[in-house]
């Protein structure tokens, strides 16, 4: 990048890249060149684990290199204007737009137009149909991807699922058809296509009813897949993870080491989407999770370390495990968090264990104010785990609580929105009557609450969103329930949420919404400062599109939905069932009391905590 413009931006340390740990590869010896980008700012991507993972694994092979790729802020893309300067990679500085890859991670909807936004900025042609085989293979993954279609008009190929394994044998299968000489992007892309975990969208032709859902899809050719199945990694302990990795140059989200310790949930709790396409669980070994950590300490210097999964404290060895860690984390004075803990395995014994525990602020997530709304979203924790768990924290001298709610969850009633109150307030109530709780010190808890956002491939995937002033009622109606000074409420925008749930259970055609955005300049939706709720109204009505088709519409439980065309592992019977059970108030056990049949296990796994 420009020196000169480097100078004039906010953060040059964005964009100059040669940080430590980085890898720079022999151009000659490059058989596959691939970008990966994080379509947010350098802080936020230089954070993410999955980027990490598949950097890593990437350019393990010595004939491909892969380069990270950032969204340049505000600032930057002035002066590239400016300056008419097109988006680079930080390794070598060489245009994006000359690779033979562009791969996105998708973690969240709201990223959309600016994985646009990064397209126009390298002067590649937003739409798939629009790039000749000069320009890159385009090429999306992450959570978002199990539901590609909204963005289907501009990506040639989705990566469904885990791709350590599947991106090398997709840049393996270009490399080979370039050194043949039989490479076209047309006859690439039907090779994919025919790949475990890939789906390339154009070869699939999308029929719709006369009431505007959808009829079938069809596959253009016999020999490609009529559903997608997503790949998994069976066996954690031999596969690729960034023990040495890159270091940034400026301060980043989460600045510390990151160790996977397994992948799934065996919770099922009926709003989560990671808790089932993650699914079946796969552990790693406690042997191989403290090699890896010793690694990391001596290639980074870190001295803070996440326990990283989606409920920590489910790993089944996790008391072995923590015993290990205990005292080389204090003899290296490495500071240990474990993020994830579940209000009925939070113990003494871990607050003793894990000094971040003991430090820091502690966080809760009951979901819901009530025991008949936890049934029903089969969160399966009850009032007396949290009055316990706060005990534990005040038993030590703590006084703050962090609590994390949702509203608009199905079945909800008010009586359920005021028990977050009376929650909250308990919470407080029983400070005071514990008898080891800090007097120097009044108690605090922040209430934070989440609009309900339905999610594909959960079992609320059919329910409808509380339309905007429904939402706006129960915002207001619980901050008048909270009469206690000594409890902070925070609550998300509901407009965010609501555009959340258009693109989340979306269709192809509102590619045409996402293109008309772009037009306009729209990006960094995630970002407060940029998002724009009347622009986004005023791009669904110039498209004829109606945004509330998406959200606030329940959908048929026989319609044809917009990701059918994925296969996450779990079958939507399974899915159908927990959703009649929530509406009977009543719960499932987790994975480890009783396989409740949700159709993962087929997709194998040597480490599987699945019976």
């Amino acid at each position: 990048m420009n020196s000169t413009v480097l100078k004039s931006v906010l953060k040059p340390g964005r964009y100059s890249g040669g940080e430590c740990g980085q890898i720079v590869k022999d151009k000659n010896e490059i058989n596959c060149r691939f970008a990966f980008c994080f379509p947010d700012t350098y802080e936020i991507g230089m954070s993410n684990l999955g980027m990490r993972v598949l950097y890593g694994a990437l350019n393990e092979e010595k004939d491909i290199w892969c380069e990270r790729v950032f969204a340049p802020w505000l600032d930057m893309q002035e002066k590239m204007a400016e300056h008419d300067l097109r988006l680079t990679a930080l390794e070598s500085g060489d245009e994006v737009k000359d690779f033979d890859f562009l791969g996105f991670t998708l973690q969240y909807e709201l990223c959309y137009t600016t994985v646009l936004n990064v397209m126009q900025l390298s002067g590649i042609p937003l739409l798939a149909e629009q790039r000749g085989d000069e320009f890159p293979i385009v090429i999306g993954g992450g959570h978002c991807a199990y539901n590609p279609e909204p963005i289907a008009a501009f990506f040639d190929v989705f990566s469904i699922g885990e791709g350590e394994e599947a991106l090398v044998e997709l840049c393996r299968l270009y490399i080979d058809m370039k050194k043949s000489g039989g490479y076209t992007k047309e006859k690439f892309l039907h090779a994919a296509a025919k790949l475990e975990g890939f789906y390339v969208p154009s070869l699939y032709d999308v029929s719709y009813k006369a009431d505007n859902t959808i009829e079938k899809y069809t596959p253009k050719y016999d020999d490609i897949p009529v559903k997608i199945r997503k790949r998994i990694i069976k066996d954690l302990d031999k596969v690729y993870y960034p023990v040495k990795t890159y270091m940034p140059y400026i301060e980043t989200v989460q600045d510390k080491m990151v160790l996977e310790v397994y992948r799934g949930c065996i919770r099922g709790c009926r709003f989560c989407q990671a808790g089932m396409v993650c699914r079946p669980v796969r552990e790693k070994t406690v042997d191989k999770l403290f090699d890896d950590a010793k690694c990391m300490y001596a290639s980074s210097g870190y001295d803070e370390m996440t326990l990283s999964s989606l409920s920590i404290s489910d790993y089944s060895k996790i008391d072995e495990l923590t015993d290990m860690f205990a005292s080389w984390t204090t003899k290296n004075h490495i500071s240990l968090s474990l993020p994830s803990l579940r209000l009925d395995s939070f113990t003494r014994e871990l607050m003793d264990k894990v000094s971040t525990v003991r430090t820091g602020s502690l966080t809760f997530a009951p979901e819901a104010g009530t025991q008949r709304l936890r049934d029903a979203i089969n969160k399966n924790v009850c009032e007396a785990d949290l009055l316990k768990a706060v005990n534990v924290a005040y038993d030590v001298g703590k006084t703050s609580v962090k609590l994390y709610f949702m509203n608009g969850l199905p079945t909800e009633t008010d009586e359920d929105i005021e028990g977050i109150a009376l929650l909250a307030k308990k919470v407080i109530e029983e400070f005071y009557q514990n008898p080891n709780h800090n007097k120097q010190r009044r108690p605090s808890v922040t209430v934070s609450v989440s609009c309900f956002v339905p999610k594909p491939f959960t079992p609320f995937q059919w329910e409808k969103q509380n339309t905007f002033d429904e939402l706006m009622r129960k915002q207001e109606y619980l901050k008048s329930k909270i009469t206690d000074r000594k409890i902070v409420y925070n609550y998300h925008d509901a407009t965010v949420s609501f555009l959340e749930a258009v693109f989340a259970r979306g269709d192809r055609r509102l590619s045409a919404v996402l293109l008309k955005a772009a037009e306009k300049g729209m990006k960094f939706d995630a970002w407060s400062e940029c998002f724009d709720f009347e622009k986004w109204k005023e791009v669904f009505a110039e498209c004829g599109i109606s945004p509330d088709y998406y959200a606030t519409r329940g959908f048929g439980l026989d319609e044809v939905l917009p990701w059918d065309i994925i296969d996450c592992g779990v079958s939507k019977e399974f899915l159908l069932r927990e959703r009649c059970k929530a509406y009977n108030g009543e719960t499932t056990e987790n994975c480890r009391e009783k396989c409740n049949g949700c159709g993962a296990n087929k997709l194998g796994g040597e480490r599987t905590c699945c019976p």
